[in-house]
């Protein structure tokens, strides 16, 4: 979100330097640059003990390709409650160990993705409303089921193997 107007006391906002930031909104009112927000939310590759992944089908999300477990964090949540709270919430499964893997900005939408490896005992899932189909995957199998590229591609790229360095599990 860009801001036109002050949240604080709804005057105008003028564009000015601010220091190394370059030309931002600012409120002469209240004396506070007005800096862009973007939503951040988190995402999963979900691995089990045999070398799958959980992929999920959306079709709010996609109705040709998987997806990963994602989700926005709420106010007071850090990030990695957050994945424990989606994972549950999605797939009904219990994380036993995370691994942050890197952040992923996402500007379609004004986003910045946390990705994570979330590790889980296999079980059958039990979905959400939210989520239409979801399986396990092996690790060899999975990017071909992603958009190529995509922020969820990546992330199952770089837990499964698809980088020199194999994450821990």
């Amino acid at each position: 979100m860009r801001f036109q107007y002050c949240p604080h006391c709804g005057k105008k906002a003028e564009m000015r330097q601010v220091g190394d930031e370059g030309v931002i909104p600012y409120c002469a009112v209240c004396e506070v640059p007005l800096w862009d927000l973007f939503t951040t939310s988190i995402i999963a590759a979900v691995v089990n003990e045999y070398d799958e992944v959980a992929l999920l089908r959306q079709d709010y999300v996609s109705t040709t390709n998987h997806v990963c477990v994602a989700g926005v964090m709420k106010p007071g949540e850090s990030a990695e409650e957050t994945v424990v709270r989606e994972i549950s919430e999605e797939l009904g499964l219990r994380v036993k160990s995370l691994k942050y893997i890197k952040s992923y900005p996402y500007e379609k939408k004004e986003m910045l993705m946390l990705g994570f490896q979330a590790v889980v005992d296999k079980q059958e899932f039990i979905l959400s409303g939210e989520v239409d189909a979801a399986e396990w995957v092996r690790f060899e199998d999975a990017l071909p089921l992603l958009r190529e590229g995509s922020i969820a591609w990546q992330l199952v790229k770089a837990v499964t193997g698809g980088q020199d360095d194999l994450p821990d599990r």
